[in-house]
């Protein structure tokens, strides 16, 4: 089973993505902000990561540059979940080594197809 770590200080919005990923069958880890994540990251190894951006403590960002230190993260699936739609925001996720964007809100089957794109 494909493990994922979703990350959002918003409670409802990560139990929407977890619903959304337990339902297609993913096994679905939680964090409510980055510096969260980036602890649960270097204990368990994850298939995927989805994170917001704008998170108190450690923004999704920060995150994604931290993550992608980790020899283990080098060539994970990280994806950015945001209201965030400025080419700006992208273009700082994907220096940071974003994998892609998905904007809020999102219906289901757009989180699944990504999710299913990037996961082999």
């Amino acid at each position: 089973m494909k493990r994922i770590l979703a990350v959002d200080d918003s409670a409802s919005m990560r139990q929407m993505v977890s619903f959304t990923l337990k339902t297609a069958g993913f096994d679905v880890t939680e964090a409510k902000d980055g510096s969260e994540a980036l602890a649960i990251a270097k204990q368990q190894d994850f298939d995927a990561v989805i994170s917001d951006v704008n998170m108190p403590i450690m923004d999704g960002i920060t995150l994604i540059r931290e993550l992608r230190t980790l020899p283990n993260y080098k060539f994970t699936p990280l994806l950015m979940l945001t209201t965030e739609s400025g080419l700006d925001k992208k273009v700082e996720g994907k220096a940071a080594g974003a994998t892609g964007w998905i904007v809020k809100p999102f219906n289901p089957d757009q989180l699944l197809a990504v999710i299913k794109k990037v996961i082999r």
